[in-house]
């Protein structure tokens, strides 16, 4: 398994429309790859997640955003929602540039994650049902357990992002995870 040292810094507000164009070609990437162009998870505006749920999870106050960074160069980003009375959080988005895959970069910055915040009890995230490489970044690199499988036959218990989420957006099937630190 790749070590590869990266380090995480605030979301600045002049880098904010980069952040959100890397991420939904992070996303679409993933989707392209593996449905090409006949993809049907793809919204009006050509993405797998809108520019709305990504603005609403930068602005949600209790969410930490952050570029992935390498060397000097943004590689990605991450956004956190941190719960300091329960110390159950979320990992909202976590994306590596298409370019960059298979370099570590990803654990690295779940790594930093950890690190950021030790005193986190549980991590929950989730992933649509498509993206391969995400599923397995998250059971076989960090440690994370598969809760629940999001369909038509069950509902999210979770709400993705916050509880404006509108249940119409994004792919119909995720899966959920959970990591339980201490």
């Amino acid at each position: 398994m790749k070590h590869t040292k990266v380090t995480l810094v605030p979301l600045t507000a002049d880098d904010r429309e980069q952040f959100i164009l890397d991420n939904q070609w992070s996303f679409k990437y993933g989707a392209l790859e593996e449905f090409d162009e006949r993809d049907d998870h793809i919204d009006d505006d050509g993405e797998i997640i809108s520019r709305k749920t990504i603005e609403r999870c930068i602005d949600d106050p209790k969410n930490e955003t952050y570029r992935i960074m390498l060397d000097g160069r943004k590689v990605g980003g991450v956004i956190l929602k941190i719960n300091n009375e329960t110390h159950h959080n979320e990992l909202e988005i976590l994306f590596v540039s298409p370019e960059e895959h298979t370099k570590g970069i990803g654990y690295g910055a779940w790594q930093a994650v950890e690190a950021l915040h030790p005193e986190t009890e549980v991590w929950e995230t989730c992933t649509p049902y498509f993206e391969k490489r995400n599923i397995h970044f998250y059971v076989n690199k960090c440690g994370f357990q598969i809760d629940e499988f999001w369909c038509e036959h069950f509902a999210p218990t979770h709400q993705p992002c916050d509880e404006d989420h509108d249940p119409n957006e994004g792919p119909d099937e995720m899966f959920h995870f959970v990591k339980r630190m201490k």
